[in-house]
């Protein structure tokens, strides 16, 4: 007879899941050896629970489907946190079984104990305990597919006796897979949107993660309406590609063109985003907003119409509405000025003959000779930046990284979960120092899951980002010096490739030799410290920082670090 762990790995077949990412324990003995006793599902064993949360994540992002990671009782499913709360920020569908101490110790203080059920609840969209055999066909549909249909993480957690008793009598289910609804506004409620659109001579774009799938029909609208389209971080891969309305990001991490098409209009149309940022939202425009979710309408900012719909049927139904002949004057002052601001950004992305190496021509060059279809992530921090700026989508490419949650440590373990999908697909990481040592270990998890990913480190031996938000804030740099080893070293001793570069002139022949080694790659490159990322609109709080900043770095005898500044010519574009 079958018992609760041989149901459980029956239930994930039939789900069509064929990858499982965890680290084993005692409490979780009955679940691997059922997997071992099956033999359909790859068990990717990783180093470090929070990495196999990410590694899941950046699998169900890229495929949509369920993901699921496992782990043991106690520490080792805690271990999960930052990337369950990755993976549900970011809505994709993920499993995590989390494993517990033997029922009849729950409540007593036993070794390990924790209460997994009532700890990822708050990164969750279902977390339930599993305290009877009888609950675990029910409880563990009821999660799955909970996870598939809200996307999100649905948390099982199954004590380890549990795993060894018998699997109750119950007759199959369908197998557990997402459905695909339309979901259309009223057509009262569109003629609403269009009256106003209609009504406006300046209409503004700004795409998020939900125009996914919807590309041409929003290039469609935006033709209509005239409007440059601005994108969130999270929108980028989505809807830059093939776009000639794109005017950029806005945001900390955007362009100041996109921030110019949003300030400047006098409607803006919402698609699919929940961009965080209010200080950017236009002062006096209209706002139209249109997701998916109902909750997320007004979040951000006032808005005079919201709707609820799924974008491409939106923007489907939409269009008919829209008047023809609208002026182009908005657009095309727009796009000229992202032109320049575009311009502006490449010239700093060049070998200049100096050391260390101006990190956005890494970021340049990678964009150059990675391929079309490649699967880049990125580490919360300056990696971030150098993505969003440099980094040029296809309809192929994907770019994935800790958008919302913003976890250091996220582009090495992401990188694995997106290379265990296809191991012929080029994932290339483009880790901070910080980042990528944080979670180190897990460079045996490459070599160990033959993941050929390719990890390009940005060593400017310190938390830069931190440093840039320290001087906004008039703050003199403490603490976030990294001393860091060869990280080419590092590599080498753990049997993956190793290349360190510190000259300009030998970073396109690195990055050549990296894409074309087949096996796993460390790329170490020394990059400028000193590079500062403005965003697009610079307060008045922010330009009296960097003022105190820089004279306290007098003051305590570090004006070498102005000297170094002055180089990168970060004054002009401070005050221009």
């Amino acid at each position: 007879m079958s018992n609760i762990a041989d149901f459980f790995v029956d239930t994930l077949v039939r789900a069509g899941i064929t990858r499982i990412w965890g680290l084993p324990g005692d409490s979780l003995n009955a679940f691997t050896d059922a997997l071992r006793r099956d033999g359909s599902i790859r068990w990717l064993h990783a180093r470090h629970e929070e990495a196999a949360a990410f590694a899941a994540g950046a699998d169900a992002e890229l495929t949509g489907e369920l993901a699921v990671v496992a782990g043991s009782c106690g520490p080792g499913n805690l271990h999960f946190i930052n990337g369950l709360f990755d993976a549900n920020r970011n809505r994709v569908p993920m499993l995590a079984i989390a494993s517990h101490i033997p029922s009849a110790e729950i409540g007593s203080g036993y070794f390990q104990e924790t209460h997994p059920q009532e700890l990822f609840r708050e990164c969750s969209v279902y977390a339930e305990l599993v305290g009877d055999p009888s609950q675990l066909p029910w409880v563990l549909e009821t999660g799955m597919r909970t996870a598939v249909e809200k996307r999100g993480v649905a948390v099982v957690v199954v004590p380890g006796d549990v795993f060894f008793s018998d699997a109750p009598g119950r007759r199959e289910t369908a197998p557990i897979r997402a459905t695909a609804p339309r979901v259309l506004p009223a057509d009262a409620e569109l003629d609403a949107v269009a009256a106003l659109l209609n009504d406006a001579k300046k209409v503004t774009i700004l795409a998020g993660a939900g125009v996914a799938g919807a590309h041409d029909e929003v290039i469609a609208l935006a033709e209509r309406l005239q409007a440059p389209i601005v994108h969130a971080l999270r929108g980028k891969e989505h809807i830059e590609w093939d776009n000639p309305f794109d005017v950029g990001m806005t945001g900390l991490l955007g362009f100041s063109s996109g921030y110019r098409a949003m300030e400047k209009c006098d409607a803006l149309l919402m698609l699919g985003t929940d961009f965080p940022y209010r200080q950017f939202y236009p002062a006096k425009a209209k706002i139209v907003q249109v997701d998916l979710r109902g909750e997320q309408l007004g979040r951000r900012t006032p808005i005079d119409l919201g709707v609820v719909g799924d974008v491409k049927e939106t923007a489907s139904a939409l269009l008919p509405r829209i008047a023809e002949g609208r002026s182009s004057k908005h657009l095309d002052d727009s796009v000229a000025h992202y032109c320049k601001t575009r311009k502006g950004l490449d010239e700093l992305a060049v070998d200049d003959g100096k050391a260390p190496i101006h990190p956005q021509y890494v970021a340049k060059l990678l964009d150059e000779l990675a391929d079309d279809d490649a699967v880049f992530t990125a580490d919360v921090g300056s990696p971030v930046i150098w993505a969003a700026r440099y980094l040029t989508m296809t309809p192929q490419r994907r770019l994935i990284g800790s958008f919302i949650h913003g976890s250091m440590a996220n582009a090495m373990p992401q990188a694995l979960g997106a290379q265990a999908i296809d191991r012929s697909r080029q994932v290339v990481a483009l880790a901070g120092d910080g980042g990528l040592a944080m979670l180190m270990g897990d460079l045996l998890s490459i070599r160990q899951n033959d993941l050929p990913v390719k990890i390009v480190v940005f060593n400017n031996a310190s938390l830069n980002f931190v440093e840039l938000e320290m001087k906004a804030a008039g703050i003199v740099n403490f603490g976030t010096d990294l001393d860091n080893p060869n990280f080419a070293d590092v590599a080498r001793s753990v049997g993956i490739t190793g290349i360190r570069v510190e000259q300009g002139a030998d970073l396109r022949p690195a990055i050549e030799r990296m894409l074309a080694t087949d096996g796993p790659v460390l790329l170490d490159v020394v990059t400028a410290r000193e590079e500062l990322s403005m965003p697009p609109s610079i307060t008045l709080e922010q330009a009296k920082g960097f003022t105190v900043w820089a004279l306290k770095t007098v003051l305590s005898g570090r004006g070498d670090e102005l000297l170094d500044l002055a180089d990168t010519n970060v004054w002009r574009r401070l005050f221009d």
